[in-house]
């Protein structure tokens, strides 16, 4: 999730994928609100602030025309920045004036911190009276104590997206290396173009970009023993993976000063062909069929001696608040998330991944989407990958990468250092 995160707030797809898994601002009823005694009944729904209106709407209307008209249950939807959402949130749900279903990340520091504080309902029971299909690695990320507390959210992979019309007229291959990917780098910079539009001013950015090259070079295994606590963050990968992207900005491969430039800037440098390369997540593949007028592929970041791994991680999913008044029909909307029709709907609508098996035959998307979901789905059934460390580890922690990333970027600090103050952080 981002800040994973990226997950999820700067892009139409993630903003609203945000929405598909939320929930309720408040547990009280409206006057024709009959409880869970069988009559038409109200709940809320709290979601994060979509950057993109049109979206809503259509949300609203799926939700309308194929649950409300089915169950009986009307949704009314609120919505709060992301950045709101931690501090609000915890407040209503431990006023027990909070959501009756909410949308929150996957993840010991998000929907587990929750449970752990006795704020979510227990849908253990509710998975095999409904029989929700999720994949083991995301259900194993809202499950705390043995009790399944959510359903996961979007999965995304990150990696790298690049400008195949591009890569052609320079003459180049698909990178298989970091070698290949240096190469083509500074043959894009030489050409005029970016070789990398890797923006870091939100901060977020540069904990996927840690993520990814840690993932690939270090390996899946070695990256969750360092996330689990058995290997420090001031690891000679860790430090290695900031090297990594240091260099490359003192090779002139990422986008003028990372630290200056935003998000949405960078993604619209690379549609506009002014850049080769883009690393970032799978999120992005709506607006890039909107807006790129040549052929894009996408690769997980080279590994130093291979083609290295997708890093891959979940967005928000559904909790049920533990003191809500509806928990019927709560639940009951929530299997309405988790089914394969609303799965095939935000496929073909949000451009997002579901965390559970769907059948895409027949479904309308692009072929750089067919590409994703179906490098995905593999993941998914292997578990070969590495993690968005964003949502697998402490705000604390959070913050120190984000920190150390931008401080490497400008010079503020070394490698050593960043990698020591995210060690710090988790001792803490």
């Amino acid at each position: 999730m981002y800040p994973s995160t990226s997950r999820t707030r700067v892009s139409l797809a993630a903003a609203v994928v945000a929405l598909v898994a939320a929930g309720c601002t408040g547990t009280t009823s409206d006057s024709d609100d009959d409880g869970d005694s069988g009559g038409p009944q109200t709940i809320k729904w709290l979601i994060e602030e979509p950057e993109d209106a049109e979206a809503l709407q259509a949300l609203e209307d799926h939700i309308a025309e194929d649950f409300t008209a089915e169950s009986d249950v009307t949704v009314e939807i609120d919505t709060l920045p992301f950045e709101n959402m931690r501090t609000v949130l915890q407040t209503q749900l431990r006023s027990g004036e909070g959501p009756d279903v909410f949308n929150w990340g996957s993840g010991p520091g998000f929907g587990g911190a929750l449970a752990e504080n006795g704020l979510l309902l227990d849908l253990t029971d509710a998975y095999e009276e409904n029989g929700w299909e999720v994949f083991d690695f995301a259900k194993e990320t809202v499950t705390v104590d043995g009790k399944v507390y959510g359903v996961p959210g979007e999965l995304e992979t990150i990696g790298v997206f690049y400008n195949e019309d591009m890569f052609d007229e320079l003459g180049l291959e698909v990178p298989e290396s970091l070698a290949d990917l240096e190469a083509a780098a500074a043959a894009a910079t030489e050409a005029g173009a970016v070789g990398m539009a890797a923006p870091d001013q939100e901060g977020w950015e540069g904990g996927h970009y840690l993520s990814m090259a840690l993932a690939s070079a270090a390996g899946p295994e070695e990256m969750l023993a360092i996330i689990n606590g058995e290997q420090s963050w001031d690891s000679p990968s860790v430090v290695e993976a900031f090297e990594l992207w240091q260099d490359y900005n003192e090779a002139g491969y990422l986008s003028e000063s990372p630290t200056a430039v935003d998000y949405d800037t960078a993604i619209a440098e690379f549609w506009s062909g002014g850049a080769a390369m883009i690393p970032t997540g799978s999120w992005l593949v709506g607006e890039l069929d909107d807006n790129a007028d040549f052929e894009v592929g996408y690769i997980p970041f080279p590994a130093p001696d291979g083609q290295g791994t997708f890093t891959a991680g979940l967005g928000s999913g559904p909790y049920v608040s533990a003191t809500t008044d509806h928990e019927e029909a709560a639940i009951e909307f929530v299997d309405f998330l988790a089914s394969e029709d609303h799965a095939a709907w935000t496929v073909e609508n949000l451009h997002t991944i579901p965390p559970v098996p769907i059948d895409t035959e027949g479904l309308d998307v692009s072929p750089l989407f067919a590409e994703v979901l179906a490098s995905t789905a593999e993941l998914a059934e292997t578990g070969d990958f590495g993690h968005n460390i964003d949502v697998m580890v402490s705000d604390a922690v959070n913050e120190a990468m984000y920190n150390g990333f931008q401080g490497v970027l400008t010079g503020q600090m070394t490698p050593e250092e960043a990698a020591a103050g995210m060690a710090d952080a988790a001792a803490s």
